[in-house]
């Protein structure tokens, strides 16, 4: 049994060593000196001494801090009103009786399977025709609703014991009711994983910032990083300390919500 754990423990940590290592060498990278190489071989990973020079480069080469809001107010926004949007469409193809019921959520479903680049243009055009292209509206709007977010609440609103929802509608409690005050704190470990995937996809946006906005003072943070790479050229160690800045929110945010994500993993497991 010992060698057995030993060997479990080796395993894990050759696993998390995989993910960890490339953060780890990104992260080396911007702090290392001029004089420091880079792409050493066996790799060297500990700055001698850490500087903080390309950090200061890379905040001063394009407009961070306006990038860093843009993406705070596109994460504000879409990110409560994306979990409230698949929560509102989930409770009822969970819980209600509808013709159609079915029919709707195979429908909604079946987007899944279908690549985001195929939503492109008729987004766009849609979005051109009501005159918010280039705009904040253009680029939160289209992300409002998300098939992946009704479904997995819709399962969870699903496995909620019948007799709970019977006792709130004995007691006179309407759908809103029940949505709001059983629903809704039933499925808070979902909601918060739910919260984390729409932040960092958020956070993380691209294409969609690309094709919409033409004013460059709108970009996300992903923008203004691949905006960086185009000014700094074969910079690595400004285009590394730019990047470690645009993951510190997603790390701190997963730091913050760890606990919901665990709770909501160990409810799937369980489920």
């Amino acid at each position: 049994m010992r060698t057995r754990n030993i060997g479990m423990y080796v395993l894990l940590t050759a696993i998390a060593l995989v993910f960890v290592g490339p953060f780890l060498i990104l992260l080396s990278s911007g702090l290392k000196p001029s004089g420091q190489a880079v792409f050493a071989f066996p790799p060297d990973i500990i700055p001698r001494p850490p500087v903080l020079d390309w950090v200061k480069e890379a905040w001063t080469a394009i407009p961070f801090p306006r990038y860093l809001l843009n993406s705070v107010i596109y994460v504000g926004a879409m990110v409560p009103a994306y979990v409230l949007v698949s929560a509102l469409c989930a409770y009822p193809l969970a819980r209600l009786r509808f013709r159609g019921r079915n029919l709707i959520f195979l429908a909604i479903l079946s987007t899944m399977f279908l690549p985001g680049e195929v939503m492109l243009i008729p987004r766009f055009l849609v979005v051109s025709q009501l005159g918010m292209a280039d705009t904040y509206a253009g680029v939160i709007l289209p992300g409002l609703l998300s098939a992946f977010g009704i479904f997995l609440l819709r399962q969870t609103f699903a496995g909620v014991p019948r007799e709970i929802v019977d006792a709130a509608r004995t007691d006179g409690c309407h759908e809103l009711r029940i949505f709001w005050h059983v629903m809704l704190p039933a499925a808070r470990p979902t909601l918060a994983i739910l919260a984390i995937f729409g932040f960092i996809s958020v956070w993380n946006s691209f294409i969609w910032p690309l094709v919409v906005l033409k004013d460059s003072a709108k970009y996300p943070i992903a923008l203004g990083i691949a905006y960086l790479a185009g000014i700094t050229g074969t910079d690595v160690r400004t285009l590394a300390a730019g990047t470690i800045i645009s993951i510190i929110p997603v790390v701190v945010v997963f730091m913050l919500m760890q606990r919901h994500v665990l709770e909501g993993m160990r409810g799937a497991v369980k489920g």
